[in-house]
């Protein structure tokens, strides 16, 4: 029996149970405006979440064992973190790699053709 191929464009058998989990693609369409934004939501919430931790711990850095100059890089690493992190959250989503699968006919089969509507003339209707 031959190997369909599965859903995502693979060479994966259709009846395998992994298969279905991308199913084939009959659009190009984005994804949905609110899908995108809880995206860039996460990304910001995520780096700006080691912000604060980052000052904690230099404080605590500086007030336990007063090394100011470990301090102040762990200060100077958290302080392009905001920017960072505006400029990674505004970013477009990626361009997506997948290529719609689509049914492409042999090259004899396509000059079969050609051949039949060469010898075929519509008709031509004077009036």
């Amino acid at each position: 029996m031959a190997n369909a191929g599965g859903f995502d464009g693979s060479a994966a058998n259709v009846s395998d149970p992994g298969a279905g989990k991308h199913p084939p693609l009959i659009t190009e369409a984005e994804d949905s405006f609110e899908a995108q934004q809880r995206v860039r939501i996460r990304k910001y919430t995520i780096m700006m979440a080691f912000r604060i931790p980052a000052l904690v711990i230099a404080v605590i850095v500086y007030m336990t064992w007063n090394l100011t100059w470990v301090a102040l890089i762990i200060i100077a690493v958290s302080i392009p973190l905001p920017w960072m992190a505006v400029l990674i959250a505004n970013d477009a989503p990626p361009r997506r790699k997948d290529r719609l699968r689509r049914y492409e006919r042999p090259a004899q089969d396509l000059d079969a053709i050609a051949r039949q509507l060469e010898g075929h003339r519509p008709p031509t209707i004077e009036g």
